[in-house]
């Protein structure tokens, strides 16, 4: 269990840019991807805004160099995966143990809405081929087949702590000798029934969404993709850079206090940031950055809030949520605040926290709200909280 684990390499797309070093340049210039729904189609199209990355199916698939009639998260998937592969530039794969682990929460959803369309019109226009990728594990094995990838490829959807399950189960499977190197993280693409969903748990914010802030109202939606390269000690010394960081801790926990909503004591969001930061090594106060799950859902911000609170006291890391840029990527959460993360740690990088102006009450927690670079950011906690009370936090460390 002595070995190390860095991330290598990094990719992400998301509605704020389509590459790393898009959405970078976004957050430099505080520039949040949320606008009026354009590609989804519901009649909530003027209603809520989303977080929808800025391409058509078809030129996704342009993109990606893949068929139109994959799913959405395939195109998203391989377009990320690829710039991480790029990235870290890793010399003959194949002579190392390599594997896939994907997450996501809607699978081919979107196609399938396409086929209930077409069925509902009439009997013979629904196309059987648009639901043959439905469950979520098909998109994983498509892009890993792409990819090239055959020693290990597994599924995670555990809702929005999904791909930071993926990036914790690959971490593990270095440190246990299984693997030398893990193409993880997640996607997710917006749909009709994730939109729905939502809308009926009373949970979308009609306006752009304030994490954080006293008089939040909700959350908006969003899209994307986001993998990190994990290696071994071994990879990394064979590497013609630097790695951007160390995965040094991680830890999943649940409070299941409820199907949707986080215990109002953090119980879950407490017991996988101080988890995390032990198995790092560190204490508490050697974090420097804290990625928010802060979704701008009142029950979630408090919960976090309150955790973050009973951990640090009154002395706070600097902290943000960065869905105020790229929505709530549900499943893909994880992986593309991993991606922030490992970039906040290579280049001293403190993300704003868009709209904030007042704070929660009795918490007293005021999140950066500016963008700041070259600072000394030795360790980020990055924190996804799912569903079901499935909590999980990363701690990345510079090396």
């Amino acid at each position: 269990m002595g070995q190390g684990v860095s991330v290598a390499g990094i990719g992400v797309i998301t509605a704020m840019g389509n590459s790393v070093d898009e959405c970078l340049s976004s957050f430099q210039k505080s520039k949040e991807g949320i606008q009026e729904i354009a590609y989804l189609k519901t009649f909530h199209q003027q209603k809520f805004p989303v977080a929808e990355v800025k391409f058509s199916n078809q030129q996704l698939a342009e993109l990606a160099g893949l068929p139109s009639t994959l799913p959405r998260i395939v195109l998203l998937s391989t377009i990320a995966a690829k710039e991480a592969l790029n990235s870290a530039g890793i010399n003959n794969m194949n002579a190392w143990r390599t594997g896939f682990i994907s997450a996501n929460t809607i699978g081919g959803m979107d196609k399938t809405e396409s086929f209930y369309e077409g069925i509902l019109s009439g009997s013979t226009n629904g196309k059987l081929k648009e639901v043959v990728h439905h469950e979520c594990g098909s998109a994983t094995e498509i892009v890993a087949d792409i990819l090239g990838i055959r020693n290990h490829i597994s599924t995670i959807s555990t809702a929005c702590s999904s791909s930071a399950n993926a990036i914790f189960s690959g971490a593990r499977l270095i440190k246990n000798n299984v693997l030398d190197i893990v193409i993880a993280g997640g996607v997710d693409a917006l749909t009709k029934f994730t939109l729905n969903g939502f809308n009926t748990l009373m949970i979308l914010d009609e306006e752009y969404c304030k994490p954080f802030d006293e008089n939040r109202k909700g959350l908006n939606l969003g899209e994307g993709a986001g993998y990190v390269v994990l290696v071994s000690d071994k990879v990394a010394a064979t590497l013609n850079h630097k790695p951007y960081c160390q995965l040094s801790g991680y830890c999943n926990a649940n409070d299941a206090y409820h199907q949707t909503a986080s215990s109002p004591d953090g119980t879950g969001s407490y017991l996988a940031m101080t988890g995390a930061i032990k198995q790092s090594g560190i204490k508490p106060e050697g974090i420097d950055y804290i990625n928010l799950h802060g979704t701008g859902t009142q029950n979630n911000d408090n919960s976090e809030g309150t955790a973050i609170t009973r951990i640090f006291k009154d002395n706070y890391p600097r902290m943000s949520s960065t869905k105020s840029f790229t929505g709530h990527t549900l499943g893909a959460s994880g992986s593309i605040e991993a991606v922030f993360s490992a970039l906040a740690i290579r280049d001293g990088l403190v993300y704003p926290n868009l709209r904030f102006s007042t704070p929660i009450k009795d918490l007293n927690i005021i999140p950066q709200t500016s963008f700041l670079s070259g600072e000394n950011i030795q360790h980020v906690l990055s924190n996804s909280f799912g569903f079901g009370g499935n909590c999980t936090s990363l701690v990345f460390s510079k090396i």
